[in-house]
């Protein structure tokens, strides 16, 4: 039974908790919240700490970083110098010399150390995945993506969009997730062509939007992450001489993304007529989000028995973060 702590207990660390709560591996012993109160009764058998410091000295053999962006580094450093395995919230760091200092002690380590990227776990990405790596449909020639959300009535208040605790704004927030999958599916670092970031409507210091344009070799890749898409959309087009792969939706606690479709089609040049632009198309619908889940199971399968992380290593942490740190330096934003 592994002994489980939890740094920041808002949406993200209660999330992680009902988790590790329902996994016979995990024990929920200590939680440290900075601002305001635990009260659900699920987690009264947890010691509440004042300080990160107190959560430390809980004997735990893991813990759960969920706190804001600004504290990411100092907890996972003081986390894995006291011999604790971590898995860490993204984005892993304010920027890519602060993970550089991670990830020099965590070489120094025998630690499992594992960043928060769940998207590449939603059943519609674990099948785009495999298709893509079947090299079925030739040569990928582009990729098209667009997340956004709407914000809320009080979106300016947000922690998020305070630039000394969250690093940046929906880029960094939301748009790293895309980011990540574009990377991810294509096995690849990107350049970035071009970077336009905005504040268009937000009363905010953050970017509330980003249009991006990347190439990798022949393959160009476009991104739109923005705070002012009204009805909320996750959207990754992915188009092959053969044929195009689309993830349409991706389902999350409020469904508004949702319904999460897988949508596969083939090119269609035999019959100009009727078929030549609006191919058969398979579309597969996906009811359940389990990338909670299995980003635990990961985590403890790496602990317990010495296995490789797949998903969310720091050298992946590393590879998309320098990405989100070039657009910001292209874009000039934040100059």
């Amino acid at each position: 039974m592994l002994r489980i702590g939890i740094a920041g207990f808002g949406k993200m660390g209660q999330i992680r908790a009902d988790e590790i709560l329902k996994n016979p591996n995990t024990k929920l012993v200590a939680i440290y919240e900075q601002i305001g109160e635990v009260s659900n009764k699920l987690y009264t058998d947890a010691i509440i700490c004042k300080s990160y410091e107190e959560l430390l000295e809980q004997k735990l053999d893991a813990i759960f970083i969920c706190a804001y962006n600004n504290v990411a580094k100092p907890y996972t450093i003081k986390a894995l110098q006291k011999n604790i395995h971590v898995f860490c919230e993204k984005p892993p760091a304010h920027t890519c010399e602060e993970l550089k200092e991670v990830i020099d002690v965590e070489k120094n380590s025998n630690l499992i150390l594992k960043y928060g990227f769940n998207h590449r776990l939603h059943y519609s990405v674990i099948e785009a995945k495999k298709l893509i790596d079947s090299k079925k449909f030739g040569k990928l020639l582009s990729i098209r993506g667009v997340y956004g959300k709407a914000g809320s009535i009080d979106y300016h208040k947000n922690w998020r969009n305070y630039k000394k605790y969250s690093g940046g704004g929906i880029l960094l927030d939301q748009g790293i997730h895309m980011l990540d999958l574009i990377c991810y599916f294509t096995n690849s670092t990107f350049d970035v062509l071009n970077a336009t970031l905005d504040n268009s409507y937000w009363d905010i210091e953050v970017e509330d939007n980003a249009f991006i344009t990347l190439k990798k070799d022949n393959i160009i890749a476009t991104m739109h992450s923005s705070a002012t898409q009204w009805r909320h959309k996750f959207l990754l087009e992915l188009c092959f001489e053969e044929g195009y792969i689309n993830l349409d939706g991706i389902l999350s606690n409020s469904r508004s993304y949702a319904p999460e479709t897988l949508i596969v089609g083939r090119r269609e040049f035999e019959d100009i007529t009727h078929a030549m632009g609006k191919p058969k198309e398979s579309i597969t619908w996906f009811e359940n989000d389990d990338s909670w889940k299995l980003e635990l199971e990961e985590f403890i399968d790496g602990i317990l028995n010495k296995k490789d992380i797949i998903h969310g290593t720091s050298q992946e942490a590393y590879r998309v973060l320098n990405l989100v740190e070039t657009i910001y330096n292209k874009s000039g934003f934040y100059k």
